[in-house]
């Protein structure tokens, strides 16, 4: 593992390539480039037969030098430092920064090439990565180049470590809805990674992150709950709260707890008071005739209730 620090003062991790893996790509660039090198010399056999030996001789030394040295460095500096062999190999050619090579670079490599690779067969170039602590070879050094690794080897990472149990529902009344999804980004990518951070840089980026949510919160962290945990519960409010929106019921607000559906309303039907018998008429009244039939002759009493809505009094006058 490589650890370049660029101008921004961010940490590249590169891989630099191994001896077996640049042998080769190295190997298939080669086994092109002399393809290509024979179909080119015998066309121009063919096509130059009727010239001298000189001219056939400089034409030779010139399609060897535009093949053999100058396609590589063409291919390298046109695909920014992916050849066919390093592509299937799954390589690159960057500078020491990290960045794309240039034409300069592509240049001193293919020159030093010629000596290091095609003049000795590769010994020079394998010692010099065998010695060199990144793999390098003497045209790297020189250029200020390293071949890296594109395709690393897949780690399960984005698994999320879930919080400690003993916080299971402790987050449940914070606001959430003033955290930005930035944030919550951030706080996710950081969980994912925790495991391959290193320990103070680790701890250092969770207690800047919590502080950040509990800003946004406007509840402190807890002093006995550590920063990465509490991270974790809650991101797990939140997305047990985005769960219960989705599935739950879609009225439940955010950090609210769900509305209990109330009892139907039963219409209640106004029932007409039963007539009620006259007052009392003290004896001797002179407004009562002596003839009035006593309860017993007196005849039903009709329970009809006008379209006014009041009941009638029951009184029936004498015969």
């Amino acid at each position: 593992m490589s650890e370049l620090v660029t101008g921004e003062a961010v940490a590249l991790e590169l891989r630099p390539a191994r001896l077996p893996s640049r042998a080769l790509a190295v190997l298939l660039d080669l086994a092109v480039a002399v393809a290509v090198y024979v179909a080119v010399t015998i066309a121009l056999v063919a096509s130059t037969s009727s010239l001298d030996g000189a001219a056939q001789t400089a034409l030779t030394i010139a399609t060897f030098v535009l093949v053999l040295v100058g396609g590589p460095i063409a291919v390298e500096t046109l695909s920014h430092g992916r050849s066919l062999g390093k592509m299937a190999c799954g390589l690159r050619v960057v500078r020491d920064d990290g960045g794309p090579i240039r034409f300069r670079h592509s240049l001193v490599r293919g020159l030093i090439g010629v000596i290091e690779i095609l003049m000795t067969f590769g010994v020079i170039a394998c010692i010099a990565s065998l010695v060199s602590a990144r793999g390098r070879r003497l045209g790297d050094v020189f250029a200020g180049t390293l071949v890296v690794r594109e395709r690393v080897p897949f780690s399960s990472g984005g698994f999320m470590p879930p919080p400690p149990p003993w916080l299971a529902g402790r987050f449940s009344g914070l606001d959430l809805s003033a955290v930005p999804d930035d944030l919550w980004l951030a706080v996710r990518q950081y969980l994912t990674r925790a495991g391959q951070l290193d320990s103070r840089v680790g701890w250092a980026m969770a207690e800047r992150l919590a502080a950040d949510v509990a800003a946004r919160t406007g509840a402190p962290v807890p002093r006995e709950v550590p920063p990465p945990a509490y991270l974790a519960a809650v991101l797990q409010e939140r997305q047990a709260r985005e769960t219960r929106r989705a599935f739950g019921g879609a009225s439940t607000g955010e950090g609210a707890a769900p509305v209990e559906p109330t009892a139907p309303v039963v219409p209640v039907v106004p029932v007409a008071p039963a007539s009620t018998a006259p007052p009392p008429v003290p004896p001797g009244s002179p407004s009562v005739p002596p003839s009035v039939p006593s309860s017993q002759d007196r005849p039903e009493v009709s329970r009809h209730v006008p379209p006014g809505g009041r009941s009638g009094t029951g009184f029936v006058p004498p015969a």
